[in-house]
Parts: C-alpha cells; sequence; structure tokens
C-alpha cells in the first residue's frame, strides 16, 4: 500500500522529462570529462528513470547500457522511448534495488548514477558500486550537495528530513578519496539544470490541482520547489567523474 503523498509523488513525475536536476549539456560534458573509453563500452546507468541520461549515453558512446531502476514503469517508457529513438537494440532495462544489483563483477567500463546515489547515500554508493567497474572503469554521479558551511535553518531543516548525510564538495571528495578513487573531476550544476527538472514539475502539479488531487498532498510533493527558490545559493547538485585507485 503506498501513502497518499507516494501516490502524489509517482503522478507528479509521471513522464517527466528527467527526475532530477540536470540537463543533456551536463550529461554531455560529464562524458567528455570521463576520457578515453574503450570501443562501444559496457554501461550502467543506476537510476536510470525514463532514460534521460540513458539515451545520451547509447547515442554518444556507440555502447550498450544497462538501464537500472526499481520503478518498471520507468523502464516501460525508457524501452519506448529507445525504440522510437532506433536505440532498442543497445538499452536493456533492469528491474532492480540499487544496493542489490544483479550484476557480475566487472561488467562495466562506464558506471552512471545522475541524481540517484542519495538514496543509497554517497559514501555506500561509493563502496557497492565499484564492484562494478573493469579495470580502468570510471563512475560518474551527481550529488546533492551544500553550497555553504552554515545554511539558513530552513534550508537545513529540509534537507536534514531528506537527506541528512549531505555534505559539502570538500566532504565528499575527501570521502571519495577515503573510498579510494582518484577524483578527476568536479562539476557545480548550473541553475539552469534545476529550471529543467523544476518547471515540468510544478506545471504538472498544477494540472493535478485542477484535477482535485488534495491541495494538501501536492503542497508537500512542491515543497522541494519553494526551498530551491528561498534557499538555492546554499546547496546544489555537483557531478563526479571518479576511478578507483
Amino acid at each position: 500500500m503506498t501513502t497518499p503523498l507516494e501516490q502524489a509523488f509517482r503522478a507528479a513525475h509521471e513522464d517527466l522529462p528527467r527526475e532530477a536536476p540536470g540537463s543533456e549539456g551536463t550529461t554531455a560534458l560529464l562524458l567528455q570529462l570521463v576520457g578515453r573509453l574503450p570501443e562501444a563500452p559496457r554501461i550502467v546507468d543506476i537510476g536510470s528513470g525514463t532514460g534521460p541520461a540513458t539515451l545520451a549515453l547509447a547515442a554518444a558512446t556507440g555502447g550498450e547500457v544497462v538501464a537500472v531502476d526499481a520503478y518498471e514503469p520507468y523502464l516501460h517508457r525508457l524501452q519506448a522511448r529507445a525504440a522510437i529513438s532506433g536505440l532498442g537494440e543497445r538499452v536493456r532495462p533492469l528491474v532492480a534495488s540499487m544496493d542489490d544489483l544483479p550484476l557480475p563483477d566487472g561488467a562495466a567500463d562506464l558506471v552512471w548514477a545522475e541524481g540517484s546515489a542519495y538514496i543509497m547515500g554517497f559514501d555506500a554508493a561509493l563502496a557497492s558500486w565499484r564492484r562494478l567497474l573493469a579495470p580502468g572503469g570510471a563512475l560518474v554521479l551527481t550529488e546533492a550537495e551544500w553550497t555553504t558551511t552554515d545554511p539558513s535553518p530552513g534550508a537545513r531543516e529540509f534537507w536534514d528530513a531528506g537527506y541528512p548525510a549531505m555534505r559539502t564538495t570538500a566532504g565528499n571528495v575527501a570521502a571519495a578519496q577515503q573510498a579510494g578513487y582518484t577524483v578527476h573531476a568536479a562539476y557545480l550544476l548550473p541553475d539552469s539544470d534545476w529550471d529543467s527538472y523544476y518547471r515540468p514539475l510544478a506545471a504538472r502539479l498544477e494540472l493535478l490541482r485542477a484535477d482535485g488531487v488534495d491541495p494538501g498532498v501536492l503542497d508537500e510533493v512542491g515543497r522541494e520547489i519553494r526551498i530551491r527558490e528561498e534557499f538555492g545559493s546554499e546547496f546544489g547538485y555537483t557531478g563526479y567523474v571518479l576511478r578507483p585507485r
């Protein structure tokens, strides 16, 4: 049984272009920062959602992408989008939990996770996903972070409830190094990447409101948009390119 809040959250995110801050430009930049990859690399996109990064990676690299998500309807839509794009044969959906991936060690030349590592937590993701990387492989992820060491009480209250382990870039760089990775790049996503996520989400919330969905529940789903508007200078998303030492 799902709660009304969970139901509203799913309804609000149905068919959105993406489920987290990001953009085609950021995906392309992070891929460029990875550097050389094997011809037709094996890629695992963890928390793929409907595939905004999956399809871009398949198209740009010529490789095969295993798209992992725990919510099967997202993967159905990804398959449809892949077929339309002519990429259906190079995208394999996998319904699985990111903390229990049924994939062999060394299965990927590139592990990708935009906006999903927080579900496990940064440290747990780095530890759990390392085994997937083939020799010379790279891990790319984007992570919610504080951009100040002294966040406002309102921002702290919101993120402490949703992601109490959130750190600054310096804290995550140190954690990645402690976990045995070399940090090849760290890139703070621009405000436009947040707009690419929040503008469609805000429009969907208004449609649901017009359809009579409980406004109190919708306000809770949309609270993160208001927090970003008020405290956006205090937190952001950072993309990391990491390689095991």
